[in-house]
């Protein structure tokens, strides 16, 4: 890379670190000095090669809030690429031809469109046809440039990713397991189609380009490899790639074979394209593949095993997982005796039973599955009793997919994994108390219900004598607790567990109720979905929560051990309440989108993200214009109105 375009790159992620101990943790890792000379270091770089990189301390940078994501044709259609298993094929595809092969990474498709040296559209590749327009997401990806040294129009395709270090970081700071995500494809593509900008700022997103669509006016000597060096000299991380030939390319996949265990990128093949662009593009295409490039899929490793038997795991929602427990093998250097079967429904597509003769692989090297089994005996029974609690369990049928369930509310397993999120950093915070922690406590018979944890002083001397335990934990175990009782209604209602009610939906639910407990709990389905962000399935949830008496009991014994913050006292006349606006296009009087919607919350109105019936303004400078916005604000006579007549209303 450009030793220029790394220091930029150093300097964006030093400034922001700087600022975000400063502001966000009341901390100083460095003097005002000192920001200020790299701060002038990197403006200085960013007008000397024209790229402004996402997230650049130089630039204001506001998050948008949207209703849904716009959808949009692409202009050449995207087609997948037709694949093999085989290098001999690999080859024989090649021909005489130089080639370059990369990395087929494994995340989301999106394609960046830049007007007048400028990013002016990101669109994912949905299916191929029509996909959804990100733009605002891909302005807050960590290594794209939003700004670069060229004026003419840029079309390029890359891959959004997660690397897997910082999915694993991501996944370390969850303390419920059932929450932690699944693998980091289907975070990065939950990631890239957030409606919020802001949670895609938060998710590390990074963009790698992997083929140039448009550039006029570039001479690119009729080469692939050529462009990408173009496209690194704009400031864009390229694919990994090397050139080979027909001879070179057996040895070419297997450094990449042994590159892929400790490669940061995830990555479920290879792609092999011409280096002569003329040629690939004379070759045309067929109705599904381009005929200048093509995929190479790992030729799994498959071992054969003998199946011991099925490990039932018991989660806090209830469910409760098949696990395969088979005689260990080596697979891709590394050994593995146990594989996820998911739910009931592939365990007996399958027909799993002890003893069965099974074969197993690992999915893009990584993750051990079962490939097949030989013999199929159906022998595997489903548990009619919670391996956990011992009561009975539950088959349920969503969606076609049969999965097994815990019947009993009680269940040890979700009480631990209760507990777990109650304590969590999001909710009441308690440092010391780690699943291992209140799994004896719970054994002991210590912690009953969430309010008990406030009360771990009765349990003094059996605390101090237990293994790993002292005075001195036992103090600082006090001590945490003690603080975490001075909370805020939103974290203790985030840590009750309500399936599907996150911290930011628990926000909005104590706004609208005024942060009224008893209020929040004898609000109805109707009621909660005027909530912006809460629809069926989740009012459903809550009241099904709160039909619970045991459960409003619980509530009940805890809020006596609780004191809230007070908020900040807001002495200015609530003008705008029950007032809903929608803000839209760009702002002249206020730094960003989240500033006016301060200003209004301030005042006890309310912002969302799309125009309804439930609107009653909706401000846009340009008020004339044929947005989709001021259409429909139109057709139900709302008023649209500019900044200088909202602070006519303001009176500010």
């Amino acid at each position: 890379m450009d030793k220029k375009q790394q220091r930029m790159k150093e300097l964006v992620k030093t400034l922001s670190d700087a600022s975000r101990a400063y502001y966000q943790e009341s901390r100083e890792i460095m003097s005002n000095f000192e920001y200020d000379k790299l701060y002038d270091e990197l403006l200085l770089l960013e007008e000397e090669t024209k790229i402004v990189f996402a997230g650049s301390p130089t630039q204001k940078v506001g998050y948008e809030i949207l209703s849904e994501l716009p959808k949009e044709r692409h202009e050449k259609p995207m087609l997948s690429l037709d694949k093999t298993k085989s290098v001999e094929e690999l080859q024989e595809w090649l021909g005489e031809q130089k080639g370059l092969l990369s990395w087929k990474m494994d995340g989301l498709t999106v394609v960046l469109t830049y007007e007048d040296g400028r990013l002016n559209k990101a669109v994912t590749r949905g299916n191929g046809e029509i996909g959804e327009v990100i733009t605002p997401n891909a302005g807050t990806f960590v290594n794209i440039p939003t700004t670069i040294p060229y004026s003419n129009r840029l079309i390029l395709r890359g891959e959004a990713i997660i690397t897997y270090s910082d999915f694993e970081k991501l996944n370390a700071a969850i303390p419920d397991v059932d929450a932690k995500y699944k693998n980091p494809r289907n975070l990065c593509s939950g990631s890239v189609r957030q409606l919020n900008s802001k949670v895609t700022a938060e998710r590390n997103v990074r963009f790698i380009a992997f083929s140039l669509v448009e550039a006029s006016g570039v001479d690119f000597k009729n080469s692939r490899k050529e462009q990408f060096s173009w496209l690194k000299s704009l400031g864009f991380d390229v694919v990994e790639y090397t050139e080979v030939t027909r001879e070179s390319l057996p040895d070419a996949v297997e450094g990449f074979a042994k590159k892929i265990e400790n490669y940061d990128i995830p990555s479920d093949g290879l792609v092999l394209l011409y280096d002569d662009i003329d040629y690939g593009r004379s070759l045309g295409r067929t109705a599904k593949f381009p005929r200048d490039s093509i995929a190479f899929k790992w030729a799994d490793e498959i071992c054969e095993t003998t199946l011991s038997y099925i490990e039932w795991s018991a989660s806090r929602t209830g469910l409760i997982n098949p696990v395969a427990v088979f005689e260990p093998v080596e697979l891709e250097g590394t050994t593995v005796s146990r594989a996820s079967v998911h739910n009931i429904s592939i365990m007996e597509g399958l027909q799993l039973g002890e003893g069965d003769t099974i074969t197993v692989y690992k999915a893009n090297m990584i993750i051990p599955q079962i490939a097949d089994n030989l013999t199929r005996s159906s022998s595997c029974a489903i548990p009619g009793k919670c391996p956990v609690c011992g009561k009975d369990t539950q088959i349920r049928d969503v969606t076609g997919v049969k999965s097994l369930y815990c019947t009993n509310p009680d269940c040890q397993a979700k009480k631990i994994k209760r507990f777990v999120l109650f304590v969590s950093r999001d909710a009441l915070n308690i440092d010391g108390l780690s699943e291992m922690t209140l799994e004896k406590f719970i054994a002991c018979g210590f912690i009953h219900e969430f309010c008990d944890i406030f009360h771990l002083d009765r349990h003094k001397d059996s605390i101090i004598a237990m293994e790993g335990f002292g005075e001195k934990s036992y103090v600082n175990l006090i001590s945490a607790t003690k603080k975490a009782s001075e909370t805020t209604l939103t974290r203790v209602i985030y840590g009750l567990g309500i399936e599907g009610i996150g911290l930011a939906n628990a926000k909005m639910i104590c706004k609208y109720f005024n942060n009224d407990p008893d209020k929040m709990r004898r609000a109805d389905k109707e009621e909660l979905c005027a909530i912006e962000g809460i629809g069926d399935v989740l009012a459903q949830a809550w009241v099904k929560y709160f039909s619970s008496e045991s459960n409003n009991v619980e509530l009940d014994n805890l809020l006596k051990d609780l004191t809230f913050a007070e908020e900040s006292a807001n002495d200015r006349e609530q003008i705008f309440e029950g007032k809903t606006f929608v803000v839209t296009g760009s702002l002249n009087h206020f730094i960003n989108r989240k500033e006016l919607q301060s200003l209004i919350e301030s005042l006890g109105g309310k912002v969302t993200g799309s125009v309804s019936a439930k609107t009653d303004y909706l401000i846009n400078n340009d008020v004339t214009s044929n947005s989709s916005k001021n259409k429909t604000a139109k057709s139900l006579g709302i008023p649209i109105i500019s900044e200088e007549e909202f602070l006519e209303l303001e009176g500010g």
